[in-house]
Parts: C-alpha cells; sequence; structure tokens
C-alpha cells in the first residue's frame, strides 16, 4: 500500500477530525494503526480539533425506586435497640492442652503458638499450639526463634594485616 496524495489529505482531515489512528485506518482500508500513526509522525500533524470518544454509549444501572413514607411527618428509626441479654460475646480461644504438638491449622488461634512440629508433608504434621506471649511464638519457642546477637571479638592487628594481604 503507498500513500497517494489523495489518502494523504483524507488522513489529515480525519485526523483534524478528531478520528483515532485506528478508526483512521479502518476508514481509510488496506492500511494498519501503527502506518497511520506512522505518517502522521512524518507529516507533523499535531494539532487535533477533539480526543476521540468511543461510539458506544455509557450503560449506567437503573436505580431501584425508593418505597413511598407513609406517614411524612412520623420521625424515623435508625436501629433498634439491642437487649443485654441479647448480646452474645464470642467463645474464648480454647488453647490446646498446653502440651507442645497439639495444634492443627484447623484448631490454631490468634493467640496460639505456631511452631511447627514435624514434616509438612507427612501426616503427623503439628504445631505447638501453646499460649503465645507477644507474637506468634510461645515463650520456649520465641528464645529458639530470635537469638540475641553475637558480640564481635576483637581482632588484633595480625588479623587485620592477614585480611590485607589478599588486596595487596
Amino acid at each position: 500500500m503507498s500513500w497517494t496524495d489523495e489518502r494523504v489529505e483524507s488522513l489529515k482531515k480525519l485526523w483534524q477530525d478528531g478520528l483515532s489512528a485506528s478508526q483512521i485506518a479502518k476508514q481509510l482500508g488496506g492500511v494498519t494503526r501503527n502506518a497511520v500513526i506512522g505518517k502522521v509522525h512524518r507529516l507533523g500533524l499535531s494539532g487535533r480539533a477533539a480526543p476521540s470518544k468511543p461510539a458506544r454509549p455509557a450503560f449506567k444501572a437503573p436505580r431501584p425506586q425508593r418505597p413511598a413514607a407513609t406517614a411524612p411527618s412520623a420521625p424515623r428509626r435508625i436501629a433498634e435497640p439491642v437487649a443485654a441479654e441479647a448480646v452474645q460475646t464470642p467463645a474464648p480461644t480454647r488453647y490446646v492442652d498446653e502440651e507442645p504438638g497439639s495444634a492443627t491449622v484447623l484448631t490454631l488461634g490468634a493467640h496460639m503458638c505456631k511452631w511447627p512440629i514435624g514434616d509438612p508433608s507427612s501426616d503427623g504434621f503439628t504445631f505447638c499450639g501453646r499460649r503465645a506471649s507477644e507474637g506468634p511464638y510461645c515463650v520456649e519457642h520465641a528464645k529458639v526463634a530470635y537469638q540475641p546477637a553475637q558480640a564481635k571479638k576483637r581482632s588484633g592487628g595480625s588479623d587485620l594485616a592477614r585480611s590485607l594481604r589478599r588486596y595487596i
């Protein structure tokens, strides 16, 4: 496909009308959207009349109608008051018998130790399940998981000289 003078004039007019490159390519026929963009760039066409907009209308779902008020002068209630007896407190988290290794994925609660015990691919895999103090582990497993940083030993001059030899 070659750009004839007629096609270039048509391209300029459609571009100034605000059509998109793909819309222009469809109208000209035998040319791709990228070819239109390239030709517009080479011609130096920059200004457009208006940005192109999709031809399809935006769909808005119809709003449900409001029920008609029977007595406009009557005050409306926001919510029914709840009786104290009707309020149910959630059951406290049931800790497994403080025996490590007795909790499963299904029985783990928010404040239970999540230290894995055993091989995850085996059927006997469990979690510790004891009461967790702060964080995900019980006191015993927290001591194992969070080791204090070891203090560095003071190295003498011979260690420094030995480490510098590899750079000399």
